[in-house]
């Protein structure tokens, strides 16, 4: 008997390891994925209004205009903000329009993008923001983040987030009885896919380095990846569409001066003439290393950023000073080195730098062969600026930042305001 009980014992030690690699342990594991929301055409329309104020939660492009700062909540809408007092700049309406990234202002209308659609609002009571027109079409492909997005018979408005549990399994593979998860993987609608650009008496608002939509005179520019479109803006509330320029790929941004646009895009920068309005003419072209480019430009000179980052697939960051007195033969001039440059402005002899993570930097342009830092505005995760007489309007990681820099060697924190946490 004590045989045969010692011989069964044996035998369950000895075959232990094999019987728990054939055991399965389940765990408890919680997911978050995020769903997306549809509406109707009409619905989202319908909405393009002036609507109760939001939290700022993804600040993108910023425009000015008078007393007023329009900021971009990218894919969702534009805040109006008073900035009658810098100090103490107040939201006063949120116009809802899903697929919002960029936007113009000329007089009393405002030029916006909603998704593939080019909406035209009336802006002469921010309190009371009504949609006059709405263009279709014009952008025929919106890019996120490596994802294309099209139309559907529906209007992606927002991304409702839901938490699931689910039961994983872990079973045993060999003698050893090593685990090995059963994946489980969560993927949104394939619909769609939602990322992670003058004076106060003039009719023309000022934006950013970022911005894709310019205004001069009673002509629109935008520019998409791929393409320079041309609107007629005469009558304000009823653009006409006129020309559509093809650029090639990987089109970043577009800056106007005087009858010059500079668009920069991953590879170089693109001098048109717009002498001609409704025809511009390619007069030049200054090429670099493939990086994302804002561009700026003075009387004399262009200035270039080239940074680092995912959907730029370079690896250069630096401020690259082109010489473009002659269009049709622009040549670098000087570079100087950078974290990782995003936006910049220029106010007279002052060079203003968004450079990422390493905060906000001024520059003395009076020798663009030697420019000379200024000071350095640290603890701030900057993407684009605009400065004008004096005040600094800086769109950063957390929020809205307003800088005097009267004494550019010692800016002051004029207001914050936050992104909702």
């Amino acid at each position: 008997m004590r045989k045969s009980i010692f011989f069964r014992l044996s035998l369950l030690i000895l075959f232990t390891p094999l019987l728990n690699g054939c055991l399965k342990d389940k765990t408890l594991h919680t997911y978050s994925y995020f769903e997306p929301v549809y509406k109707t055409t009409a619905e989202v329309r319908a909405n393009i209004k002036s609507n109760p104020v939001r939290d700022v939660l993804q600040p993108g492009k910023i425009f000015i205009r008078g007393q007023y700062i329009f900021l971009n909540e990218i894919d969702r809408g534009i805040h109006i903000i008073d900035n009658s007092n810098p100090a103490s700049p107040k939201k006063i309406a949120f116009v809802d329009i899903p697929g919002n990234m960029d936007m113009a202002v000329k007089g009393n209308t405002l030029y916006a993008d909603a998704y593939t659609d080019l909406v035209v609002l009336d802006i002469s009571n921010p309190l009371q923001v009504g949609l006059k027109k709405v263009i279709e079409d014009v952008f025929p492909f919106r890019y996120y983040n490596g994802y294309f997005l099209q139309d559907t018979s529906k209007i992606l408005v927002d991304w409702k987030r839901k938490d699931t549990t689910v039961v994983e399994s872990f079973s045993g593979t060999g003698f050893w009885g090593n685990r090995m998860k059963e994946d489980v993987v969560f993927l949104s609608d394939s619909r769609g896919a939602v990322s992670s650009s003058s004076g106060s008496g003039s009719p023309f608002g000022m934006g950013g380095s970022m911005a894709r939509f310019s205004i001069v005179q009673n002509h629109l520019y935008t520019v998409t990846t791929s393409h320079l479109n041309v609107f007629q803006i005469a009558d304000a509330f009823n653009p006409v569409f006129t020309k559509d320029v093809s650029l090639g790929w990987n089109i970043e941004t577009i800056y106007p001066l005087h009858d010059q646009l500079f668009v920069g895009s991953m590879n170089g920068m693109f001098i048109f003439s717009i002498t001609n309005p409704d025809e511009p003419v390619q007069t030049g072209q200054f090429q670099h290393a493939r990086s994302c480019d804002p561009v700026i430009a003075d009387d004399q000179f262009a200035y270039v950023t080239l940074r680092s980052g995912t959907t730029c697939q370079g690896f250069n960051n630096q401020l690259d000073v082109v010489d473009f007195k002659n269009p049709a033969g622009p040549f670098l001039l000087k570079t100087y080195s950078m974290t990782n440059p995003h936006g910049l402005s220029k106010d007279g002899k002052n060079l203003f730098i968004c450079d990422g993570k390493a905060g906000l930097k001024i520059y003395d342009a009076s020798d663009v062969n030697n420019l000379q830092l200024i000071s350095t505005i640290e603890n701030i995760e900057t993407f684009d600026v605009i400065a004008f007489k004096g005040i600094a309007l800086v769109v950063a990681k957390g929020g809205l930042y307003q800088y005097d820099y009267t004494n550019p060697a010692k800016p002051v924190l004029l207001s914050k305001m936050e992104v909702a946490q």
